[in-house]
């Protein structure tokens, strides 16, 4: 028998066609998940349009501005990054390792650096969605958005290394219950206390120098300073931003168990 006879000849795919399939694959389980709907989609609108229509919260406003929309938006986007990065993806990632999907995965030939990076573009192709959502909805309302938008980029992608990260390290460590209920604590605090609704002048100011150092508060008020008073990069909280995931992708590249 010549060879050629079999085409296309057996063998593992190109990685980047692994890579591309999987990050395909694993977008369309997390838009087929409601819970994670909720969590990634929903709630994050939901609060948007609320505070911005009832006066809850009474918020700081642009300078001349009076339209809540222009302090809510940017701290609903951080919001949203940190639920697709931290929270969801570490309790899809948690029962996935539980019901023995990564320790399979890891045996196929799709090298486990190469799944770990399809479940990052995957986030990234769910905060694209998120984000377009609800930039249209705060529009909606009324938002008038400054500054450069390479800027909000640059620290959007650094709130996605430093989240993706920790929710990493939390699923590969913890029990897939205890990531559950862990992660939507976290969650839930940070919302309170990560100056996305509520403005950190609220707190004390001991309170605030602590909060000010977690990812959320950096990304949050990174957004603000760009997107509602026009500034430039802001470097300090984006600095906070690459200690956090230098520190949480080191960690989780040193701690994540498999099985």
């Amino acid at each position: 028998m010549s060879a050629g006879t079999f085409t296309p000849a057996p063998g593992a795919a190109p990685v980047s066609r692994m890579i591309l399939a999987q990050t395909a694959l694993e977008t369309r389980m997390l838009l087929r998940n409601g819970e994670q709907l909720l969590l990634t989609v929903i709630i994050p609108a939901l609060l948007l349009t609320l505070f911005s229509a009832v006066d809850i919260v009474t918020v700081p406003v642009q300078e001349g501005s009076e339209k809540s929309v222009d302090f809510l938006a940017p701290g609903i986007l951080a919001l949203a990054v940190m639920s697709t990065a931290f929270t969801g993806q570490a309790i899809a990632t948690g029962f996935d390792r539980r019901y023995g999907v990564l320790k399979r995965l890891g045996a196929s030939p799709l090298p486990r650096w190469a799944l770990m990076t399809s479940k990052t573009l995957s986030v990234l192709v769910t905060e694209v969605l998120q984000i377009a959502l609800l930039t249209a909805i705060a529009f909606a309302l009324g938002w008038s958005p400054h500054g450069d938008p390479l800027s909000v980029a640059a620290l959007v992608l650094l709130g996605t290394a430093a989240f993706s990260g920790l929710g990493l390290l939390m699923a590969g460590t913890l029990k897939a219950e205890m990531t559950l209920a862990a992660a939507n604590l976290v969650f839930l605090l940070l919302l309170v206390g990560g100056g996305v609704i509520v403005p950190m002048e609220k707190f004390p100011g001991a309170v605030q120098s602590v909060l000010g150092l977690l990812p959320i508060s950096a990304l949050s008020d990174g957004l603000r300073e760009v997107l509602q008073h026009g500034a430039a990069l802001p470097w300090g909280d984006a600095a906070v931003l690459a200690a956090w995931a230098v520190l949480g992708l080191g960690a989780a590249a040193r701690f994540f168990r498999w099985e």
